[in-house]
């Protein structure tokens, strides 16, 4: 119920920072908004601070006339509820997080019949009518679990830490799991929980699970700051793991990766660290802003993702705690690896 609270809190925080009555747009200066359906974990919060650091420039500069940010509780019924709000405002684009990957696309295509530009991104729509901006999430998680059960040399026992619940990229990260698991018929599943991206919620999701499992060899997670909670989680169990830690996915929280880099040190702790990155929120303002103008890209558009190994570690150890590896992505980034990049979309 906090967490509800806060996310509404902040969504009408969001909404006054960017202007309750937003300026009035012209051909010439658009209003563009983002409707993220959830707001409870760090990549979230820093996804939306990369969309407002975008649409601040773009404002400083004078290609928009106003922005607006809507944050959800994670629940459908409130996104439907923002997104029929700005069609009434008459944004020019909306950038959809999305609640669910079917159950807002009625809202979105009344905003696209209402001459509205809609990107969803990250957590996709599959509105036809709106341009996704996505991640290979089944493909970098398939890569990232092979690598994981390949190192504890394809047997041994396996927590598997599920993200945003309802989210597309829950149900691809969990499927391409899946897929991989079953090809390792020496690894056993031992338990299944939901860490919601979260460090605390994982935290304590993984923690209450472990006395009743076997010895556990490996964790597959799904990234955000997930793996700082995971990794908490066995720190304080202790016993067998105090001197040898399973191997746990990174998510790219700095979190993990400063703790990776102590293990490393102490215990030549060896893992791979791949995350979605929560730069995309500027990216896909800038895609809103170059559709409005004009802009013809591809309906489906794929980001990178961030990968730190053994090997590029001490790269990234000294990032501030509580951040997610994610570079930026300025106008200039999407016109030629989003606007122009047609091939292969």
């Amino acid at each position: 119920m906090r967490l509800k609270t806060l996310a509404r809190a902040c969504a009408t925080l969001a909404l006054i920072a960017a202007g309750a009555a937003p300026a009035l747009a012209t051909p010439d200066k658009p209003v563009i908004a983002l409707a993220n359906a959830y707001f409870g974990n760090t990549w979230r919060h820093q996804m939306v601070d990369a969309f407002k650091e975008a649409a601040e420039k773009a404002k400083a500069e004078g290609k928009i006339a106003d922005y607006i940010i809507l944050n959800g509780d994670g629940t459908v019924a409130q996104q439907n509820s923002q997104i029929a709000e700005l069609i009434l405002k008459k944004v020019d684009a909306i950038a959809v997080d999305a609640a669910s990957e079917t159950a807002v696309n009625g809202i979105i295509e009344k905003a696209c019949k209402a001459g509205i530009k809609v990107v969803s991104f990250d957590s996709i729509a599959s509105a036809p009518c709106n341009w996704q901006l996505n991640f290979d999430f089944k493909g970098y998680k398939r890569e990232q679990a092979e690598w994981v059960l390949k190192k504890i040399g394809g047997k041994g026992n396996v927590i598997v830490v599920r993200g945003v619940k309802g989210s597309a990229p829950d149900a691809d990260m969990y499927s391409a799991q899946e897929a991989v698991l079953k090809n390792y018929p020496d690894v056993k599943v031992v338990a299944t929980v939901y860490g919601q991206a979260t460090a605390s919620v994982a935290q304590s999701a993984v923690a209450n699970a472990l006395p009743s499992l076997p010895h556990v060899d490996a964790v597959l997670g799904q990234g955000g700051s997930d793996d700082t909670g995971i990794a908490q989680a066995f720190d304080q169990y202790g016993g067998e793991y105090a001197k040898k830690m399973p191997v746990i996915e990174g998510g790219g929280s700095s979190n993990f990766i400063q703790w990776w880099t102590k293990q490393r040190e102490a215990n030549n702790y060896s893992t791979i660290s791949m995350n979605t990155t929560p730069g995309i929120g500027g990216a896909a303002f800038w895609l809103a802003y170059e559709l409005v103008k004009g802009a013809n890209p591809p309906k489906l558009m794929i980001m990178p993702v961030a990968t730190v190994t053994d090997e590029n570690l001490k790269d990234f150890s000294s990032l501030p705690a509580g951040v997610i590896v994610s570079p930026s992505y300025s106008q200039q980034w999407v016109q030629d690896n989003l606007i122009k990049a047609k091939a292969g979309n």
